[in-house]
């Protein structure tokens, strides 16, 4: 062994003899540092928004809060209620009660639409009216057929509003942009509507409806429908909105429930172990306080928990519980030889402190690897997560030893106890045998092993669709897949359209490009999916260019003088209705063009954004610019940026833990070699969700960063005791079972309680993370077995044939 390596270790061994003369002092330290960071726990807020997943920076999130500063927020609540006859006097007379209901009493909101107050564009003389469609219910049974009539004729309410087979009505909700949680801040924009001279000011200052504000909005409007739900009276909620809130509390359910079972499944193994309480007190609490101080450093840094953030809790309960068991498993064997505390300290300390250290930084230099990452919670995870991994470090060599100085241990020398150990270590030292014994079979088993897996990787698909991630059960999924269907979509695209000219919208040649868009958009599909419905402002124009001609279905079409599309915009505005505003800028420069298509994933979404773009593209032109945004832009700005992060990350995390990999076995070749039990089970692992159908998504994407880091613990712990017991016997053979005899039992419990803490993740609500605890627990336990087997094989290969060379050398 190197005399620096030695000395590194001998300054461990007298550093744990420190704290133990300096136990209470050490002590009090660390509480008082522990207690100031959980101070700050109250302050961790929850935020499930898809704009939550893209730094403020991001130039497609910027382009969405332009769009939102303008138009107001994109996502709606819908409400599709199933009835035999909605026209039927009573049920027009629930709807409006309904309606009215919601209008009143739910938070937040901006804007709702129904059959109620469906705009009604006609004629009278030279007069254009818009109107609600239903303000009074009518009394005669002919006035409500005749405005059946003129609703079932409708483009504008089909897909809309109405089912094509009008089955199916629909209540749409869309709630306020922004956040009323510091009201001066807030701007009205519909003032400056009205004055072409006045911009909205201080946009920099307001803040956008929060997600906790979005759930309030939410459970209100559950907790309104629920007394209108009846037989004849079905009512289905989707829309954005409820789906995030759906995985919100899906979230909020799992990570309550993950910690307890992890921390009953970690007291168990830890007590079956050691069979003492001590053993299970010690890792326990310093998990718990490991934790609780991350968790606070992201209260302290404003930093909320976001879907991929909701791993890190039972992660840092898994891998520092890791930490902790192998120091006391050296302490407590050489305690129970020798019955002295302070020597067991300093021997645990100076044999597995180095060993525990590389450890947290190869497994913090993996989750490093995210930090850099372009979408923002796996970004916030790689930094909490490895900071949380240096904390559980300092608390496991600080805090641990201190205690373990304080609290009264007894010595143990238990017969079944020494029984138990007996035939763990007879089971380790057969695998050494066989590891050593038959290292070429092993050897080219893994290659086979590889071969199968690269097989398999090619196989993967990408996909980010957070609504199937809820379980088919939820009513938020069943909703959303049965609206796809009968109100043709619950997704949006929009398209700003920027003439960049003021006034640019009333130019004729504008107009018929938008009019002639809806046409080609409403045709485009992609593999299985379609356009459901197109709105912009040429509906508006066309609506009434028709009221103002005698309301003469004819004259259903885009005026074709400047003038006269400028008289009728301004004659709509004045009518008493605000729906201009939703489609148009003051300046009437920009223009909105909303597509409604059924929900899908990510990687659809883009090609299908791609394909509108070229249509918009192609019949503009020169004459106007436009740019794609709103829900499916950030979704498939989210999956392109998830996935160029995750290659990154993986280069990333592969180059730095094989660096220290080298510099911890003080040679180039044996470190990158060591790697290959690191790397062999990731790989596997990847080609098994291959060949299963599973996709990558915004977790299962996180496994091989995520997984090199932690395998490659036992590694370190089994290469770095290894080299110690080669040097000192000069034997590969004596080498490996000396090992296995020490640190292998460690290995052992530290990947069973990794696995199960991952495993515990397929207890989840959302099918993303029981996919992703399946692989990753499927990894680390992979990866016990090529540290048990392969690494011991490759070091029996290397040094016998180093040991070859060198006698035919001689």
């Amino acid at each position: 062994m190197s005399s620096f390596k030695h000395r590194i270790e001998l300054q461990f061994k007298n550093f744990g003899l420190w704290v133990f003369d300096n136990r209470f002092k050490t002590l009090l330290a660390v509480l008082l540092i522990a207690a100031g960071f959980i101070s700050q726990l109250p302050k961790i807020t929850m935020d499930t928004s898809s704009e939550g997943f893209l730094h403020e920076n991001d130039p497609i999130l910027i382009a969405y809060d332009h769009f939102r500063e303008q138009f107001g927020r994109d996502e709606s609540v819908v409400l599709a209620i199933k009835s035999p006859e909605i026209f039927e006097k009573s049920r027009l007379e629930k709807l409006k009660q309904l309606h009215e209901e919601l209008e009143d009493n739910v938070p937040f909101l901006d804007d709702i639409n129904s059959l109620i107050n469906a705009r009604d564009t006609h004629g009278e003389a030279d007069r254009l009216i818009v109107e609600d469609l239903f303000e009074e219910i009518p009394t005669s049974e002919k006035e409500i057929q005749s405005k059946k009539e003129f609703a079932l004729k409708s483009t504008l309410f089909k897909n809309f509003i109405l089912s094509e087979d009008a089955e199916y009505t629909a209540i749409m909700i869309r709630s306020n942009a922004y956040s009323t949680a510091d009201d001066e801040s807030v701007v009205d924009l519909d003032a400056g509507f009205e004055d072409t001279e006045i911009k909205p000011e201080k946009t920099s200052e307001k803040k956008f409806l929060t997600d906790a504000e979005n759930s309030e909005m939410v459970n209100k409007i559950r907790e309104i429908v629920k007394k209108y739900q009846a037989d004849d009276f079905k009512i289905y909620a989707a829309g954005s909105p409820f789906v995030v809130d759906s995985i919100k509390r899906a979230m909020q359910h799992d990570m309550q429930k993950f910690i307890k079972l992890a921390l009953l499944t970690i007291a168990i193994v830890l007590f079956i172990l050691f069979r003492r309480v001590s053993g299970v007190f010690l890792p326990l609490l310093v998990v718990i306080l490991t934790l609780l101080s991350t968790v606070s450093m992201m209260a302290m840094s404003g930093v909320p928990f976001k879907l991929p953030t909701q791993i890190l809790p039972l992660f840092l309960l898994a891998v520092g519980v890791a930490a902790a068991v192998h120091l006391l498993a050296i302490f407590f064997r050489h305690f129970n030889e020798h019955g002295d505390k302070r020597g067991a300290i300093g021997y645990c300390m100076g044999h597995s402190g180095l060993a525990v250290a590389m450890t947290s930084l190869t497994t913090a230099a993996g989750l490093l690897s995210f930090s850099t990452s372009e979408v923002a919670p796996i970004a916030d995870l790689g930094r909490f997560a490895a900071s949380g991994v240096s904390i559980s470090l300092l608390y496991t060599l600080i805090l641990l030893p201190s205690l373990i100085a304080i609290l009264p241990l007894k010595q143990k020398q238990d017969s079944k106890t020494q029984t138990r150990t007996e035939f763990m270590d007879k089971i380790l030292l057969q695998i050494a045998n066989i590891a050593t014994t038959h290292s070429k079979k092993i050897v080219n088993i893994a290659a086979v092993l590889f071969i199968f897996a690269i097989i398999g990787v090619m196989q993967i698909s990408f996909k980010h669709d957070p609504l199937r991630w809820l379980p088919e059960s939820w009513e938020t999924r069943q909703a959303t897949d049965l609206l796809d269907v009968k109100m043709r979509g619950t997704g949006i695209i929009e398209v700003v359209v920027d003439t960049g000219t003021v006034n640019g919208l009333y130019e004729p040649k504008i107009m018929n490009t938008l009019n002639e868009l809806h046409g080609k958009v409403n045709k485009l599909t992609y593999e299985n999916i379609f356009i459901g419905k197109t709105v912009s402002v040429v509906d508006i124009l066309k609506e009434s260019n028709r009221a103002l001609h005698e309301n003469q279905d004819s004259f259903y079409q885009v005026p074709q003088d400047k003038a006269l599309i400028a008289q009728e915009l301004f004659l709509f505005e004045n009518s008493g209705s605000d729906d201009l505003e939703d489609f148009v800028d003051s300046q009437f420069s920009l223009a909105r063009f909303t597509i409604k298509t059924p929900w899908v994933d990510a990687a659809t979404n883009a090609e299908l954004i791609k394909l509108i773009e070229s249509e918009f593209n192609q019949a503009l032109g020169d004459s106007a610019s436009m740019y794609t945004t709103g829900m499916a832009s950030l979704f498939s700005r989210t999956m392109d940026a998830a996935i160029e992060s995750t290659k990154q990350s993986y280069v990333i995390a592969a180059l730095v833990i094989s660096l220290m990999m080298i510099a911890l076995m003080g040679n180039f070749k044996l470190g990158l070699i060591s790697m290959i039990p690191n790397l062999l089970p990731i790989f596997i692992a990847m080609g098994l969700m291959g060949y299963l159908g599973m996709p990558l998504d915004m977790f299962t994407m996180l496994i091989g960063s995520i997984s090199i880091g932690l395998v490659v613990d036992d590694t370190i712990h089994f290469m770095h005791n290894f080299r110690r017991y080669h040097y000192d016997f000069g034997d590969v053979n004596k080498a490996v079972k000396e090992t296995l005899h020490t640190t292998g039992r460690a290995i052992v419990v530290t990947t069973i309680v990794l696995c199960l803490g991952f495993f515990i993740f397929m207890a989840a609500s959302m099918e993303n993370l029981f996919r992703f605890g399946l692989i990753t627990g499927i990894t680390i336990f992979l990866a016990l077995l090529a540290d048990l087997f392969l690494a011991p094989a490759l070091m029996k290969l290397l040094f016998d044939r180093n040991s070859a060379v060198k006698q035919t050398t001689t």
